[in-house]
């Protein structure tokens, strides 16, 4: 885990900013100890109004599935307006609305449903 991983994942957005205001780490690290998230996951993860700036940092692709477990609808958006893409599976091979539904998230479901998720992918199991 890099130090702008620690410090997004613990909360720390003033430290992430001077971070990559200094030019001293790679906004899209995967750190392969945590299933290759990068610090825009974690920030989804939290879904906090601070962690933009680190959204903006880093590409949002494929960020949307950390932010749906934990409800943060208002991450969620900000990701698909930056760009996240619906439609991308993670290692499971669930997407986004898969994710949302199992978790019961309707809000996260109606979100992905308005960007243009699909409703009906299969996944692995079916």
């Amino acid at each position: 885990m890099t130090e702008l991983h620690q410090a997004v994942a613990s909360g720390h957005y003033e430290r992430a900013e001077q971070l990559l205001r200094a030019g001293r780490c790679d906004p899209n690290h995967k750190d392969a100890d945590w299933g290759d998230w990068t610090p825009l996951h974690w920030a989804a993860a939290n879904g906090t109004a601070e962690a933009e700036a680190t959204g903006q940092a880093a590409s949002p692709r494929a960020a949307a599935h950390p932010s749906i477990p934990a409800g943060h609808v208002a991450m969620l958006r900000l990701l698909l307006t930056r760009g996240a893409r619906p439609c991308v599976r993670d290692a499971a091979g669930r997407t986004p609305a898969h994710c949302a539904a199992e978790a019961g998230r309707l809000p996260a479901l109606r979100a992905l449903h308005a960007g243009r998720a699909p409703m009906d992918a299969a996944d692995p199991f079916g």
